[in-house]
């Protein structure tokens, strides 16, 4: 079974596009009252917070509509920004050399975060050098992966 968000995904990404931009993913923080649907943005130009008003009041006729979510909830729209969050494979395979968070669903020998450079990919398997020693994390075990900004 999808996860909820991929569902989001799916359902929102249509309405995203119309108004030109790309859907990167959709991350939904259940806190009760407090919920947060956060819905992350791009294109090659940017993003500016009228591209994110317009792609708010998109994504909110829908979601009015189809009433997906049954609790209250604030609607986030917003840019990557420089911690870019990473959703899909093709996130990953553009960012390979880079420095990248990942969180596992499930731990690989013993810990769940991992930080390093991303080397390559082998299939499914992100190949992430952590401290000097080299690990295969299969991409449907991630939870959540960002870019982890050099300055």
């Amino acid at each position: 079974m999808a996860k909820f968000e991929d569902k989001l995904t799916d359902m929102l990404s249509p309405a995203v596009e119309e108004t030109g931009k790309e859907l990167l993913g959709i991350e939904f923080l259940n806190a009760g009252k407090h919920s947060v649907l956060r819905v992350y943005i791009d294109h090659p130009n940017g993003i500016d917070v009228d591209d994110c008003a317009e792609v708010s009041r998109q994504v909110s006729a829908i979601l009015d509509v189809e009433d997906p979510i049954s609790s209250e909830y604030n609607l986030e729209v917003s840019s990557p920004g420089l911690d870019r969050p990473l959703f899909k494979m093709s996130h990953y395979q553009e960012i390979i050399g880079e420095i990248i968070n990942v969180k596992l669903s499930i731990p690989l020998n013993g810990r769940r975060k991992f930080k390093g450079k991303l080397d390559t990919i082998e299939g499914n398997n992100l190949i992430i050098t952590v401290d000097g020693e080299a690990y295969e994390i299969d991409i449907n075990n991630v939870d959540k992966g960002h870019i982890v900004p050099q300055f």
